[in-house]
C-alpha cells in the first residue's frame, strides 16, 4: 500500500471512529529552527544514487497549504507547497506527519500559521502539482479552492482527500524537518478517484 492507500485507510478508519478530536487537547512540542546541515551530518554517499535507489520507492503526492497569514507589512497571502514525503502515522491520536526541506522558504509560513491542510492529489492533478513544486510564483492563481473547516487553509478543488491539521510537533532529520500534525477534520472524494502517483521521477498511475 502505498502512501496515497494509507492516507486513505487513515480517513476511513477516523471516519469510523467518530470525531478525532475527542482525544482532548495535546501539548505541542517546541518547534525547531531551520539551520543548514554540519559537516558532522554529512556521510560519504553519492546524492545522485541516493536519489536513484530510493526512487524505485512508489509515493502518493499531496500538496500542503496554510491559510494566509501577514506579518511585518509583508502581503497576506496563503501558502502552499508540493510534498511527497507524507504518512498516516497514529490513529490515538490522529496523527500524520510530512517532510520539508530546512531551506523551504514556504515552511516558515506555514509554521507561522501554526495550521495547514494536505491535499492528496487525483492522477488528473500532475499539472497543478508541478505548479506547487516552483518557487517564487503566485502557485494559487486560477487554482479553485475553499477554505478548510477548522484551520482555514486552501482546500483544492479535485483533490481526492484532504487532512485538516494543527502542528503538533517538528523534529530535526538530517537537512529535513520532520512535521507532525494532529488532525482536526478530513474527508474524501465522491467516487473512486485514481491517486497520482510518483515513482523513478516521473508521475503516473494504477494500470489493470
Amino acid at each position: 500500500m502505498g502512501h496515497a492507500g494509507m492516507a486513505a485507510a487513515a480517513v476511513r478508519y477516523l471516519r469510523s471512529a467518530g470525531d478525532p478530536q475527542a482525544a482532548g487537547p495535546v501539548e505541542p512540542l517546541p518547534r525547531p529552527d531551520l539551520r543548514a546541515v554540519g559537516d558532522d551530518e554529512r556521510v560519504p554517499l553519492d546524492p545522485a544514487e541516493f536519489r536513484r535507489v530510493l526512487g524505485n520507492f512508489a509515493t502518493g503526492v499531496t500538496v500542503v497549504t496554510a491559510p494566509a497569514v501577514g506579518v511585518g507589512g509583508e502581503p497576506s497571502r496563503p501558502a502552499g507547497f508540493a510534498c511527497q514525503s507524507f504518512a498516516a502515522l497514529s490513529l490515538d491520536p490522529p496523527l500524520i506527519a510530512f517532510m520539508v526541506a530546512r531551506t523551504s522558504t514556504t515552511w516558515p509560513r506555514i509554521a507561522r500559521a501554526g495550521v495547514f491542510c494536505v491535499n492528496v492529489l487525483g492522477a488528473h492533478q500532475g499539472d497543478l502539482c508541478r505548479g506547487f513544486a516552483v518557487s517564487g510564483s503566485d502557485k494559487f492563481a486560477g487554482v479553485a479552492h475553499d477554505p478548510a473547516p477548522v484551520s482555514g487553509s486552501p482546500r483544492l478543488a479535485g483533490a481526492t482527500a484532504w487532512i485538516d491539521c494543527a502542528i503538533h510537533a517538528v523534529h530535526t532529520g538530517g537537512d529535513h524537518l520532520i512535521v507532525v500534525g494532529r488532525v482536526s477534520a478530513l474527508g474524501a472524494s465522491d467516487g473512486d478517484q485514481e491517486p497520482l502517483l510518483f515513482h523513478r521521477g516521473r508521475f503516473g498511475r494504477f494500470t489493470g
